[in-house]
């Protein structure tokens, strides 16, 4: 936020103009540029020029993303408000709200109101809710960026509708980060025809990006081992910084590099802590306050500190690994260097040395402002259906008013009529396939056409399970003795024996037993296993792919200037010898025969979701031309198929396998999207609240959530195959999961391409990392170190003499 003692910058100025004018619109600035006092002075500056225009009562909701945001936010508006000397409150309203306090709030609201979607749409489940929103001038939705392009967003959009509706003059205001398409990123917010205007800081937040290097280079990398030996290289820098955020990809991450930090310098133990959403809210705050306050040393966290206030003693910043994406990367930078006219620095620690490549393809993009888009979603019916029941909960609706409100709001401008009609249908009767279902008969339609929930269960199970985030069931970790830790997702402890180890928060914990929900365990040293959660791994985005491949290809120019390719030239001049460096028009396919059998590799640089999908598109392609099986694995970089048999491709064929043609209709005969789309089903039967998660005092597991959802998406695809639902997970399923739009994108490029294919009988520096990642999916009585040094001794044989 804006230090009080700094004038203005031209940006909120121009805000506070606007405003006053009438306009709604989006504030786009860095980090730490009070981006925030920009949209919410506005509101205060219009009150002190024209008291008049303001009635008693809630004047501006104020929207962000994450709830543990809410308290902070609150304080600093409120510290600015008594500055200012006006009788207004600041009220917070989330899960972590006291009831009695929500209960206040009901009665009498403050002026401003901090939420999250979720209690937004709960205020909209109220009876006679309608009391509460009449005399707002303002919605404002804070870090707008993180909520695109998510269901989160999708609520978003549809709580404004329903505002928008209640008070036609609101003003609706965005606060983003720069995206890389800030247009559309406005449409969806504001999609209605009113003045409205796009404000951009000028001033630029200086980024100094600094590499940490190993002691040398190793010439066949794989992803994993060098955080043991570069943590002796992280430890002076956070001593030498006045307090440091390092920043994990994953948990299961930030919880081994909070062990290795003490275990290299044990003197950080109560000052340095760990940051993680799995983790106490009482301990996150505790830890949130103490490096507010510059008590901590360094806290290891994950995307859980990526948002929010900013933390002024935090100087530095570390990124453990790739960041995977430029926008993810200059929000992690941004959370050092306080003020405006600090430069803020951020050191890149690669996992494995091919990361460094990325550092300078990175550096490039920043130089260049090429930063990603978030694509925004269409026609999710899910959160419809969701919204729907939340104003038939409340006080009811008339499906002909509401459809053309609906018709306004940006994800759903292309909604046909017969959707509409059979969403009514869904929500009075279930639908034409489970109509002789009575628990799908939700809504009643009253005599003069409301429709209006009137069963008091009904309207309690939709309030406990509202929301567009589906996790698999968390349960408690408690000690025997008393006192509670955190918590971790249901599969990962169905994967434990009792007295196996396991960490979290940091601390080594055993597993005494599990019981009703929650993990009982008691304090161990040793070993431990760190929890994996659902989700672990980001996919690497198309645009640093893109500065990948470009800086890749000119890695081995003797006029190269980047440290990271300096450096990297030996593992660099390696793969050149034994294979090839592809060019920017060039793609790489590299075979290789070994005692274990044929391996195929392919070098797209799209992320490990695409080549996911690539690579069982291409082995399908393969077996078409003879019968062959495959086992399968890829990271970022590129994929690998391995068979016994030697793989019938060639200079000849290669054209035919890599073709665009038939490419969607290869894929999905490469795959099973019936039973992906039936997976993908079970967040969309939660969403729309055809299977719930949520009852008092309970809350289903995975299993239970996946088989329910299971037998229903059966039941539709036989008796409603075409029923919008189903639709909407074939649409997920080939939007998010098959990526078709960036495969049908990497495919043209391909296809245009120089085809380079090269044999050998050892693995190069390219290959290497993907046949490890595959040998932590195989079992055997070797451990996973002994099987890579094996593998490092056969491939790395003679590596000077070549």
């Amino acid at each position: 936020m804006m230090e009080k003692c700094n004038a203005p910058f031209k940006f909120q100025i121009d805000t506070w103009q606007k405003f006053g004018n009438g306009y709604s619109g989006m504030v786009i600035a860095p980090t730490g540029f009070g981006k925030t006092f920009s949209v919410f002075l506005a509101l205060v500056s219009d009150f002190l020029t024209h008291p008049d225009k303001y009635k008693k009562g809630l004047k501006m909701i104020w929207i962000t993303p994450l709830r543990s945001l809410s308290k902070d936010i609150a304080k600093a508006m409120q510290e600015a408000i008594d500055e200012i000397g006006l009788d207004w409150e600041v009220g917070v309203r989330n899960g972590d709200t006291d009831p009695k306090v929500r209960q206040k709030q009901v009665k009498n609201m403050p002026e401003i109101l901090v939420v999250t979607p979720e209690s937004l749409h709960l205020l909209l489940a109220q009876k006679n809710h309608q009391r509460f929103f009449t005399n707002m001038h303002c919605v404002a939705v804070d870090e707008w960026h993180e909520l695109l392009g998510s269901k989160r967003g999708v609520m978003v959009e549809l709580g404004i509708s329903q505002l928008f509706h209640y008070v036609p003059k609101l003003k609706i205001w965005g606060i983003t980060a720069t995206i890389g398409n800030l247009d559309e990123a406005q449409d969806v917010l504001i999609p209605y025809d009113i003045k409205k205007t796009k404000i951009t800081a000028k001033e630029l937040k200086k980024i100094d990006i600094i590499s940490v290097f190993p002691d040398e280079v190793e010439l066949l990398p794989w992803a994993g081992h060098l955080g043991q030996k570069l943590a002796d290289k992280v430890v002076p820098i956070i001593l030498e910084s006045k307090s440091t955020i390092v920043f994990t990809n994953t948990r299961s991450q930030s919880e081994m590099w909070y062990q290795l930090l003490l275990n290299a310098y044990p003197d950080f133990a109560g000052q340095i802590a760990i940051h993680h959403s799995s983790i106490d809210a009482h301990l996150r705050i505790w830890i949130e306050e103490n490096l507010s306050s510059g008590k901590l040393k360094a806290v290891v966290s994950t995307s859980s500190l990526d948002l929010g206030i900013d933390f002024k003693p935090v100087d530095t910043v570390i990124q453990i690994g790739s960041a995977k994406g430029v926008a993810r990367f200059l929000q992690r930078a941004g959370r050092s260097g306080h003020s405006p006219f600090e430069t803020s620095k951020i050191f890149c620690v690669p996992t494995h040395s091919l990361e460094l490549i990325e550092v300078a393809a990175l550096k490039e993009a920043v130089k260049q402002k090429v930063i990603e888009p978030r694509e925004p979603l269409v026609l999710c019916f899910d959160v419809l259906v969701q919204f729907m029941m939340t104003l038939a909960v409340g006080d009811g609706f008339f499906p002909s008013e509401v459809y053309e409100r609906i018709k306004k709001v940006y994800t759903f401008q292309e909604i046909r009529d017969e959707e509409w009609k059979a969403l009514i249908d869904f929500l009075t009767i279930g639908g034409s396939a489970l109509k002789n279902y009575e628990e799908y008969h939700k809504v009643v339609v009253m005599e003069d056409g409301l429709h209006k929930v009137t069963s008091r269960k009904i309207a309690m199970l939709h309030r406990m399970n509202m929301g567009a985030i589906v996790s698999d069931a968390m349960l408690k970790v408690k000690f025997i003795s008393g006192g509670y830790i955190g918590m971790v997702e249901e599969y990962f402890i169905s994967r434990l024996k009792k007295e196996e180890k396991f960490i979290l928060a940091g601390r080594v914990l055993e597993v005494a037993m599990v019981k009703d929900m929650t993990v009982f365990v008691r304090l161990s040293k040793g070993k431990a296993m760190a929890p994996s959660y659902l989700g672990g791994r980001l996919p690497l985005s198309s645009n640093l792919g893109r500065f990948l491949r470009q800086k890749l290809s000119g890695a081995l120019n003797p006029k190269a200037s980047e440290k990271e390719l300096k450096f990297l030239h030996p593992l660099l001049s390696n793969q050149e010898k034994r294979s090839h460096i592809p060019r920017e028009d060039e793609f790489l396919i590299e075979m290789i025969k070994n005692r274990e059998g044929y391996h195929l590799f392919m070098y797209p640089f799209e992320g490990r979701l695409v080549h996911e999908v690539m690579a069982a598109l291409i082995a399908y392609r393969i077996s078409k031309l003879a019968p062959i099986s495959f086992s399968m694995a890829m990271n970022d970089y590129g994929f690998e198929l391995f068979s016994d048999k030697e793989i019938p491709l060639n200079e000849d064929n290669l054209e035919k396998i890599l073709t665009r043609d038939n490419l969607m209709v290869d894929v999905i005969s490469s795959i099973n999207s019936a039973e992906m789309a039936r997976r993908k089903f079970r967040d969309i039967a939660v969403i729309s609240g055809m299977v719930v998660q949520n009852f008092p005092g309970q809350q289903r597991s995975n299993k239970a959530l996946q088989s329910s959802a299971g037998l229903i998406f059966k039941v539709l695809e036989d008796y409603d195959p075409n029923h919008f639902l189903v639709r909407q997970a074939y649409t997920e399923v080939f939007n998010m999961q098959l990526q078709e739009q960036r495969l049908v994108e990497a495919f043209k490029r391909i296809e245009k391409s120089k085809y380079i294919l090269k044999f050998s009988n050892k693995f190069t520096p390219l290959s290497f990392p993907i046949k490890v990642d595959s040998l932590r999916q195989t079992l055997t009585s070797e451990t996973l170190d002994a099987r890579i040094q094996k593998l490092i001794k056969q491939s790395g044989r003679n590596i000077k003499d070549e």
